[in-house]
């Protein structure tokens, strides 16, 4: 497939993509404000995503934290306005005062290619509570390891063609470490507004660390890892029985 594009882009959404943490303010609160905020932010949270159509959310923890960057999220609507309300709140005081956002608009990226590439079934998650206003001790799930994988093709890429690129022979290759490893998830996001660094975000989801590994030796061997440029993080689903009640019918 050309760098120029040939992949399908889902234009049926919008996909909010953010890297978010607390600043070291947060910790300068005492215990009853911090509780005060946060309940009010979720309220706040809950009633954007209900009068908008959320349609998805998903937090994933970085096993190394970046600075302020804790952890990584993803949010879905139906409409570009809905994306900006969530944002507009999400960084609204008193909590949003307290807290590290950036944030990138999205759409899904060959969401139907990738579909059938996972070769073991995703850990189930079902939703904790009717009433996410009421918020539980959160924590990770350590029965997966997820790669969030950033990237963009080199300026040469378009100067070669998909055989000297060995773009045929990658996909062989990750579905084959997909099928030995039992890839649970790959899900892709084309960036609206692309970085000078990357233009694409990946979620790629193995049982385990090691299976992980095995993903990130190949994605990197050449020919076809001499035309690209990737960075990668490694994280952990950050309470996803919750974040699916946000969402769950109710």
């Amino acid at each position: 497939m050309s760098p120029t594009g040939t992949y399908t882009v889902g234009r049926d959404s919008v996909v909010v993509l953010c890297k978010g943490g607390r600043l070291p303010s947060w910790h300068d609160l005492t215990e009853a404000e911090r509780i005060a905020y946060r309940q009010e932010h979720v309220d706040l949270m809950l009633d954007v995503g209900r009068e908008h159509g959320l349609m998805k959310l998903e937090g994933f923890r970085l096993v190394t934290a970046q600075g302020p960057w804790q952890h990584y999220w993803v949010m879905e609507f139906p409409t570009l306005g809905g994306a900006e309300a969530w944002i507009e709140a999400e960084m609204r005081p008193p909590s949003g005062a307290h807290g590290f956002y950036e944030y990138e608009l999205a759409r899904w990226h060959w969401r139907e290619g990738l579909a059938s590439w996972p070769s073991r079934p995703k850990p189930a998650v079902v939703p904790l509570t009717d009433d996410p206003h009421h918020v539980p001790e959160l924590g990770v799930r350590t029965d997966s390891i997820v790669i969030i994988l950033f990237g963009r093709w080199r300026p040469e890429a378009e100067t070669v063609t998909a055989d000297a690129r060995g773009d045929d022979e990658h996909v062989e290759l990750m579905l084959d470490v997909a099928k030995r490893h039992g890839l649970t998830r790959i899900d892709a996001f084309r960036l609206i507004a692309p970085k000078p660094d990357y233009h694409r975000a990946w979620l790629i989801e193995f049982p385990t660390l090691e299976d992980a590994e095995a993903w990130l030796d190949a994605e990197v061997l050449p020919p076809h890892g001499r035309y690209s440029d990737k960075w990668y993080l490694l994280a952990r689903p950050w309470a996803p029985e919750y974040f699916a009640s946000w969402t769950a019918p109710r």
